[in-house]
């Protein structure tokens, strides 16, 4: 997917939301549980509830790493599901690898080749060889962490780089930025670090951000799009939990959507309040 396709998709929708598919067996309803592939049945209740109202979903891996095999089924049929009928949205592996070149080749082509997902989250640590091969895919994204909502980001993100009077998020931004473009790379923000979303706007203007931490977290929506937001939007806003766990009776799909349209509503405000629609 290009950024011109994302573009379209935020202005049909009048939305930059995403999704988070972090689903834990445990806090799904219990009548899900009798089905052969609870996790799957709980997954495709959502998107179908909510994928009016998303631009983007985003399974966390490690709700299903944990399970095994079974867990792996589970994302691969939801993915394949995302894909098959909501061909417009776009996927995101949250999956944080990086690691020495051709091991990350492996990771790469199991999220692109084999899962099909349309972009991967990358933690930079190991510079340029961990990060190049996901971004020699053609139509898919690497997404770079850079600055991000846990309550220990400041042990190494905020340090100071020697005389430069930079922080380390600054420069692995200006660093890494060189690697792709903004039509194959994009930034993970916090959105419980408003304050900083400008300086990253400052440093790449026409990258997409990926902003979790809205909601649940609690990070500020309006924030966000002040210090964040471009011409062509530039934000995909994650929400997991407020939106997935906001039933857990078998109407659970139905208070979903209505938590997403509450988002959606609020974006839309905000797109055009920025005359992007």
């Amino acid at each position: 997917m290009t950024s011109s396709q994302l573009f379209e998709q935020i202005k049909l929708k009048r939305s930059f939301l995403c999704i988070g598919l972090d689903t834990d067996i445990n806090k799904i309803p219990e009548f899900l549980l009798t089905k052969d592939d609870p996790i799957f049945e709980f997954n495709k209740g959502i998107i179908d509830a909510t994928a009016e109202y998303a631009v983007a979903y985003k399974p966390n891996l490690a709700f299903y790493e944990r399970y095994g095999a079974a867990g792996w089924n589970s994302l691969q049929k939801t993915v394949k599901y995302i894909r098959t009928k909501y061909p417009d949205i776009f996927t995101i592996a949250d999956a944080k690898r990086g690691d020495i070149a051709n091991t990350s080749a492996m990771y790469a082509k199991t999220f692109f080749s084999v899962l099909d997902f349309h972009a991967a989250t990358i933690s930079p640590y190991m510079g340029h060889d961990s990060t190049m091969p996901f971004l020699a895919y053609e139509g898919k994204w690497a997404i770079v962490l850079a600055l991000t909502s846990n309550n220990s980001f400041s042990d190494f993100q905020m340090l100071d780089c020697g005389n430069s009077g930079k922080k380390l998020f600054e420069e692995v931004i200006e660093k890494s930025m060189h690697w792709g473009s903004d039509a194959n790379m994009m930034y993970v923000v916090g959105a419980t670090r408003h304050e900083h979303i400008k300086k990253v706007r400052e440093i790449v203007p026409d990258h997409f951000l990926l902003v979790p931490g809205v909601g649940e977290q609690g990070g500020n929506l309006a924030d966000v799009v002040r210090n964040g937001m471009n011409s062509k939007c530039g934000l995909l806003v994650n929400s997991a939990r407020g939106i997935i766990y906001a039933d857990n009776s078998m109407r659970f799909a139905g208070a979903a959507k209505t938590a997403a349209l509450k988002l959606q509503t609020e974006m839309e405000a905000l797109l055009k309040e920025a005359s992007i629609i």
